[in-house]
C-alpha cells in the first residue's frame, strides 16, 4: 500500500461499519447518525431537481424573450415611420383636391411611393386599423371627441382623425376617433 492509498482511508473511525449482525448491531448514535445522513441527501436531491427544473425554465424563458425580441425587433423605427406616413396621405389628399394637369405626374409619383411604403410596411407586420363605422375599442382606438348622434349607435366610431396600427398582435399607435353619443333632450 503506498501513501496515496493511506490518504484515501484515513478516517474510518466515523463511518458504520457493517457487520453480519445487521442493522441491529448499531449504535443509537450511528443510527441517528444515519438518518441525518439521509435526510440531508433528500434535502440536496430535492434541492437539485429544483434548480435543474429552475433551470430548464430560464432556458425556455429565454429562448421565448429571444424569439419575441427578434419579432419586435423593428418597434421603435416602424413607429417612428408612422408619422411619415400621415404626411404621405395628407400630400396625396391635398394633391387630389387641387390636382391640375401640372401636378398630375407629380400625384401619381406620389401616390406610388406611398403604396411603396405602405407595402413594406405590410410585409414587416404592420396593419392598419380600421375605424371607421367600428364600435369603440378602448384597446384599439383613442376618443378625442364626442358628437350627437341620431344616425349611429352610441358609441360607434363616427369620424377617424388619424388612423391606427398594430404590429403582428402588438398596438403601434391607437387610432384618433370621435365617437358617437346620444343627443341631450332639451326642455320645453
Amino acid at each position: 500500500m503506498n501513501k496515496e492509498d493511506n490518504a484515501i482511508n484515513t478516517d474510518t473511525s466515523q463511518a458504520p461499519r457493517a457487520t453480519a449482525e445487521g442493522p441491529e448491531a448499531l449504535a443509537p448514535e450511528q443510527i441517528e447518525e444515519l438518518k441525518q445522513n439521509a435526510a440531508k441527501a433528500a434535502e440536496h436531491w430535492d434541492r437539485l431537481l429544483r434548480t435543474t427544473a429552475d433551470f430548464d425554465n430560464y432556458k425556455k424563458r429565454v429562448a421565448r424573450e429571444k424569439q419575441e425580441a427578434i419579432k419586435y425587433a423593428n418597434e421603435s423605427l416602424i413607429g417612428k415611420m408612422l408619422p411619415l406616413l400621415d404626411n404621405f396621405e395628407m400630400a396625396i389628399a391635398a394633391a387630389q383636391a387641387n390636382e391640375s394637369e401640372t401636378t398630375r405626374a407629380l400625384h401619381q409619383g406620389v401616390d406610388l411611393v406611398l403604396q411603396q411604403f405602405k407595402q413594406i410596411l405590410k410585409d414587416a407586420g404592420v396593419e392598419e386599423i380600421d375605424a371607421r363605422d367600428a364600435v369603440f375599442d378602448p384597446n384599439l382606438h383613442e376618443a378625442v371627441s364626442t358628437m350627437e348622434s341620431t344616425d349611429k349607435p352610441e358609441g360607434t366610431v363616427l369620424q377617424q382623425m388619424r388612423k391606427g396600427y398594430k404590429l403582428r398582435d402588438r398596438l403601434l399607435r391607437p387610432a384618433s376617433v370621435i365617437v358617437a353619443r346620444p343627443p341631450t333632450q332639451t326642455n320645453p
